[in-house]
């Protein structure tokens, strides 16, 4: 990868490498700092990295980022005495569909949520998120359909919706 295609992958995939990253860490400065994160590893690597899988390069480097900083938060989380419970939600707390996505996106585990937000956000193949998180297919598409039952269960009926 060259200069140019490095400046043209810039252009092409920081957005989405940001929404990834935003609907994970739920904090914009995060999120940011892993999109630069992944980018610089890109440059730093750009001579051995084919153009046409920088791609999911940067989502790979991205997501591993992400769980360093999941890991990194975990053992502060454990070292505090008290920690926030989560209040049940309820569907007057909301002011739309999307706001209800995303609060029941944030109560699923990391790795189910990872991998919905590659399938269903980005539009990944099984294949390509497997190479991504490191999982075999047969394990990305059980934790894409336990995520999905998780999230079912979570909005409930459709009551929850309206």
């Amino acid at each position: 990868m060259d200069a140019e295609q490095y400046n043209q992958c810039v252009k092409s995939h920081s957005d989405a490498l940001f929404r990834f990253a935003f609907k994970n860490l739920k904090d914009r400065d995060e999120a940011n700092e892993i999109v630069q994160i992944a980018f610089e590893k890109l440059w730093l690597h750009h001579a051995k990295i084919d153009a046409a899988k920088a791609k999911s390069y940067l989502f790979t480097t991205a997501y591993h980022a992400m769980a360093d900083l999941w890991r990194k938060s975990k053992r502060l989380t454990e070292m505090t005495p008290q920690v926030e419970q989560e209040k049940p939600t309820s569907p007057n707390e909301f002011n739309g569909l999307r706001q209800i996505l995303h609060n029941a996106l944030a109560r699923l585990p990391e790795i189910q949520r990872t991998v919905i937000l590659l399938r269903d956000y980005e539009g990944y193949s099984y294949e390509e998120i497997g190479e991504i998180t490191h999982l075999n297919e047969s394990q990305v598409k059980v934790y894409i359909f336990r995520g999905r039952q998780t999230l079912k269960t979570i909005i409930g009926s459709i009551n929850a919706v309206i």
